[in-house]
């Protein structure tokens, strides 16, 4: 055997030994749970000291794409839009010429897949001055890709646990929101000779932005409201539950005429939304020994008043709460119910509703199907507007909150 080929021989194996141990190293780094810096540093160590690669940068993805890792560089990287300029390398490539002025200063761009899927790019410049041969180089380049790949999967698998850990959280916080919202809903709504109160609501998701209460002041006064917040998703379903737990608290508390009321609330919202959010509102004051109903309707879905025959629409209020830092305007509006008037409030998950056809169910179908069923109890009413928006969406699912409170005065 001629000392060439045993040179050859023993160079190999160190090169053998050389990768068993940076895998064993990138392996102990992972199974002890490591922080994404503790990993990063690593495999910045092995790329500098042990391979020799003193300039390159990582970008990695997670919901979008960042710079994990940059060495050596005094370049722009941010100026690099990795989806429009890295996403269509699949492979292993050499540079040799590129439109692209920051790439141009890279020699290598070894993308790291996962599913066929981009998860990470890495770049690696200054190869020609390394003195290697360029075979040897890209022979290192792909024991490289392979360290990337531990090292970006670790990562991104350290990011999914943390994520499911943030949704376990957030689950438990959702249920223990979603009882506490239940708990400030009105328990028991009252059917006596005077009145017969009932609501419905269904919330789309465990925490709902659609709400409504009934709240006894003494003295044969009642305050009937109900709300909306706007948009979707947890923060607009915690905003609401903030505001219902605010109105709670001022009405246990003391009275207050409906302009100051609606003025208060609105300065409430607008210190926890920010202008980001807004809620309409509906707020009524009924005096059951002189029938007068008071009422606000802050840009909320005109709720109606009805014999079976005639409608009024009441829409005497002012904008949505946490529009302006200060309402520009509050008018109050005055009814007087005859016996047996029917107040029906609701949110626009009911008129909005769609069916297969795109046609939204509106205000008139609601009116009508009170008025041909006029003489059941609100219980039953609320009951068949629910069972007839079934029929109306079909196989189509909510999309929105849905509530119906109605209340008829004897």
């Amino acid at each position: 055997m001629t000392d060439r080929v045993i040179a050859s021989l023993e160079s190999k194996l160190e090169v053998g030994e050389f990768r068993l141990h940076s895998l064993l190293e990138i392996t102990r780094a992972i199974t002890t749970n490591q922080s994404v810096e503790q990993l990063t540093r690593l495999f910045s160590f092995i790329m500098q000291e042990q391979l020799g690669f003193d300039r390159f940068v990582l970008f990695n993805k997670e919901v979008e794409w960042s710079c994990l890792l940059k060495v050596g560089l005094r370049s722009k990287i941010k100026e690099i839009d990795v989806k429009q300029e890295l996403s269509r390398f699949r492979e292993i490539t050499v540079i040799e010429s590129s439109y692209s002025q920051v790439l141009n200063e890279f020699d290598v761009i070894v993308p790291v897949l996962h599913k066929n899927e981009p998860l990470a790019y890495l770049l690696i410049a200054g190869l020609g001055n390394r003195g290697v041969k360029l075979t040897e180089t890209l022979n290192q380049v792909s024991f490289i890709q392979t360290l990337a790949n531990i090292v970006v999967m670790a990562i991104e698998n350290k990011r999914m646990a943390k994520e499911q850990v943030k949704q376990a959280r957030l689950k438990k916080e959702l249920e223990v929101a979603s009882e506490m919202q239940k708990l400030l809903f009105p328990a028991d709504l009252p059917t006596n000779k005077r009145m017969d109160i009932s609501a419905r609501y269904i919330p789309r998701h465990e925490v709902g932005g659609d709400y409504y209460d009934f709240i006894p002041l003494g003295d044969d006064q009642y305050i009937i409201c109900i709300a909306d917040v706007s948009g979707k998703g947890i923060s607009a379903a915690m905003l609401m539950a903030n505001f219902q737990a605010t109105i709670r608290t001022l009405f246990n508390y003391q009275r207050f005429e409906l302009e100051f009321l609606i003025s208060e609330l609105n300065k409430k919202v607008m210190t926890s939304a920010k202008g980001e959010k807004f809620i309409t509102f509906f707020v009524a004051q009924y005096n059951a020994t002189t029938r007068e109903l008071t009422y606000v309707n802050a840009g909320h879905n005109q709720p109606f008043i009805t014999n079976g025959k005639e409608v009024k629409l009441l829409d005497i209020g002012c904008v949505g709460l946490g529009m302006f830092d200060e309402m520009p305007f509050i008018q109050v509006g005055k009814e007087i119910l005859a016996p047996n008037t029917t107040l029906v409030l609701y949110t626009d998950g009911v008129v909005e509703l769609e069916n297969e056809r795109n046609q939204q169910f509106e205000l008139e179908s609601l009116i009508k199907l009170v008025h041909n069923f006029y003489r059941l109890s609100m219980e039953d009413m609320n009951n068949l507007v629910f069972s007839k928006l079934d029929e109306w969406r079909g196989t189509r699912k909510l999309v929105d909150d849905t509530a119906v409170f109605s209340c008829r005065f004897f």
